[in-house]
């Protein structure tokens, strides 16, 4: 009875570790990554990282990482979800599949906490009742033309019936009291009507000005604003029913860091977007806001 060298069922059977490292393998050729994904999205839309970068207002070395899979740049996973968020609309993508695969990735998504300790190392000193420099500014500008007007406007009688009062008080002679006297009399200085700012003063205060207006309606929110130039105008955090204004010549960029609290006034009229809780936003708002197709308040 002769022994051969062939190989029973058992071990020609591929093992268990083998299949898990195929089903990998597997795996990774039907998912792509997320910054496959967005890449992929971005060249079949025909948009360059720059123009991606431009629209979306996230820095170019961020999308380069980002679609290299490199989230250390985000400064935080709340950040890389929000640029995740912000790439993938750019790019036409649904963003809540890539989120989730970015939660599964890091531990899965946190429970919700209040803004405030997320940002406390950028969070200026808070001051409940500051003083309302642009409400003041606007005042001060309306006070001036209304000054300037009544001045154009009565000037010119003023500067006419002026002499003639102090001439005519000059020349009168002082009454005289029963003992010889001159009685004293009462000094009477010429006192100028204080201007009041009328309804065509105001209608010609400036009204080419971007107004923003942030209520944190539902919680507590980090919020940074910036002007046209690139000024910072506020950093700091909307305690809940906290309100700031903000107004530009051409623009006001802001950063929400929860997007989901805020309640947001653009030129007189209420921005309703579905932002969720713990959402970051970053939006741009001009002179022409909100545009037709954007949601109003009715």
């Amino acid at each position: 009875m002769s022994i051969g060298n062939s190989n029973s069922p058992e071990e020609e059977r591929p093992s268990t570790d083998d299949r898990s490292e195929d089903r990998l393998v597997e795996r990774s050729v039907e998912e792509p990554s997320i910054g496959t994904a967005l890449k992929k999205a971005r060249i079949a839309a025909g948009l360059t990282v720059d123009e991606v970068s431009s629209t979306t207002r996230v820095r170019i070395p961020i999308v380069h990482a980002i679609e290299e899979d490199d989230f250390t740049r985000c400064g935080g996973d709340v950040y890389a979800r929000g640029h995740i968020r912000t790439l993938a609309r750019a790019v036409h993508l649904d963003p809540e599949p890539l989120v989730e695969s970015y939660d599964a990735a890091h531990g899965g998504r946190p429970a919700p906490t209040p803004a405030a300790p997320m940002f406390e190392a950028e969070r200026i000193r808070p001051e409940r009742q500051r003083p309302n420099w642009t409400a003041a500014m606007v005042a001060a500008i309306v006070a001036v033309i209304g000054f300037v007007g009544f001045t154009a406007f009565s000037g010119g009688d003023a500067k006419e019936k002026r002499p003639v009062a102090e001439g005519s008080a000059s020349a009168k002679p002082a009454p005289k009291q029963s003992g010889g006297t001159p009685a004293a009399q009462p000094s009477q200085a010429p006192t100028a009507p204080k201007p009041e700012p009328s309804n065509s003063a105001i209608a010609a205060a400036p009204k080419d000005l971007v107004t923003v207006v942030l209520t944190a309606d539902t919680g507590e929110s980090w919020i940074s604003a910036k002007d046209s130039t690139g000024r910072l105008l506020f950093d700091g955090t909307l305690v809940q029913g906290e309100s700031k204004t903000f107004t530009d010549k051409e623009a006001v960029d802001l950063v929400l860091g929860d997007a989901g609290v805020v309640k947001l006034f653009v030129n007189g009229k209420e921005i309703k977007d579905d932002f969720r809780p713990g959402q970051v936003e970053r939006l741009t708002y001009t002179k022409e806001d909100p545009s037709r197709d954007q949601p109003q308040a009715g």
